[in-house]
């Protein structure tokens, strides 16, 4: 039997995630005599001879699917061994999953890069049917994003902003607000979470006051900065007041599952851009009105996620130096539990994604050149492992990370992998249970 969870002695910090807070013991169902509650199956999605991918981890509630689960969102390109160039398209699509998965192509975009993808997000107020993602004005460089309409196959409106040409960074669980930063800036400084060719108005400044995350109305338009670069290494000098860096740019503004909490990294020096300077990797919290900017000492891995409330799901070393998976709660700044242990998330650093009922949680991890996966069921601790899925030998920019993304049924997972002849292509985890 595998010790579950262990809860720290405050365990109103997360009386919301009642799935958390059970004694469970968790069951391999690798290694169980008895059939195990659920298995866990494979199968590829996309084929041919092009690459088709979604981009970037499910995590804060992102879902390939919309609402009726008919259509799964995805691009595809021509070549993954290099990243894109400036006026290189990828070709949008929808997988029609009632028609055999039948692809629709729909659009094209010139913002993307291999990992992220183009920040594909279904609108939270139209979800059958609108979604968003990330475009580029090959002639200037000016990045926008696109609300985009599938029943009447055109886009709906494009926020193009002269002055600070953004892309969406993330959208509201809600919808009211998307998150917008200059994916010319990190293409700049690190390279595999930006658009080739975009343009980088703030480049003068290593932490310039008017360039950060804005935030944007998602209804009227209306746009304005929400926290400065200049706001965050005030933030970073109070406790080192030394420090010397080539230029701060920001990844993974995540919105917590109330649209009312944004958490973020303020980085510099990565990625062969560090130059002089020292290595900054920061994580933050702020408020959506724009209060409660705060600078957060315990770090819990490069992609976390949202559980419940003010508990983020991520990964830290607990009381005996192993890494773990861990409930931060972000207010009181502590670490209030633990989630799993090695058996189970042999690495916690992994991609991770709790589905939209929050009863599952999946952890995506790299072994060799595969991807594996670990799914638990909160409500009860059961759990099992997928074989693993290749991700070739890319690395650096154009990796496969393992990226789990939920289904809104929170019964499936969308995964990328590299198929039989080469390419890269989507894949289907499915949750089946074994219960009678």
């Amino acid at each position: 039997m595998i010790s579950f969870l262990r809860i720290t002695f405050d365990q109103r910090l997360i009386v919301h995630f009642v799935a958390l807070l059970l004694p469970l013991a968790l069951f391999s169902c690798e290694q169980a005599d008895e059939t195990p509650p659920f298995s866990l199956e494979v199968h590829q999605l996309t084929s041919g001879s092009q690459h088709h991918f979604f981009g970037y981890i499910g995590q804060c509630l992102t879902s390939p699917w919309n609402a009726s689960e008919q259509y799964i969102l995805g691009m595809e390109i021509d070549s993954i061994h290099r990243m894109p160039q400036a006026d290189e398209a990828a070709t949008i699509f929808v997988l029609d999953r009632r028609a055999g998965d039948q692809m629709i192509y729909l659009d094209k975009t010139y913002g993307w890069n291999p990992q992220q993808g183009t920040m594909f997000y279904w609108n939270p107020k139209q979800p059958e049917s609108q979604f968003y993602f990330n475009d580029k004005d090959t002639t200037t460089g000016k990045v926008f994003t696109v609300l985009y309409d599938l029943e009447e196959r055109k886009r709906l409106r494009e926020f193009r902003y002269e002055d600070t040409p953004i892309g969406n960074g993330g959208v509201a669980p809600d919808g009211s607000f998307w998150l917008g930063l200059n994916y010319g800036r990190m293409s700049r400084l690190r390279r595999v979470t930006g658009y080739s060719g975009a343009l980088d108005w703030s480049k003068e400044e290593p932490a310039p006051k008017n360039d950060g995350i804005f935030i944007v109305n998602a209804e009227t338009g209306e746009k304005r900065l929400l926290v400065s670069f200049f706001q965050l290494e005030q933030k970073i000098k109070e406790s080192q007041p030394d420090l010397q860096h080539t230029g701060l740019f920001i990844n993974h503004t995540l919105w917590n599952r109330d649209s009312n909490k944004i958490y973020f990294f303020a980085r510099a020096g990565w990625s062969g851009n560090r130059g002089e300077g020292t290595r900054v990797n920061v994580p933050f919290t702020v408020n959506a009105d724009g209060s409660g900017l705060t600078r957060h000492s315990i770090f819990v891995g490069g992609h976390p996620e949202w559980g419940a409330g003010n508990i983020l799901i991520g990964s830290a070393p607990d009381d005996t130096g192993t890494e773990r998976q861990v409930l931060y709660d972000v207010e009181k700044m502590e670490i209030v539990g633990y989630l799993g242990d090695s058996e189970l998330f042999p690495d916690p650093e992994g991609d991770i994604s709790l589905s939209a009922d929050g009863n599952w949680f999946a952890n995506g991890y790299s072994k060799d050149t595969l991807n594996r996966y670990s799914v638990v069921r909160l409500s009860d601790g059961a759990w099992a492992r997928s074989g693993g899925i290749s991700k070739g030998a890319y690395s650096g920019d154009i990796r496969i990370d393992p990226a789990p993304r939920w289904n809104r049924s929170s019964d499936a997972l969308l995964l990328p992998g590299m198929a039989a002849n080469g390419t890269r292509q989507l894949f289907l985890l499915e949750v089946i249970s074994n219960e009678r």
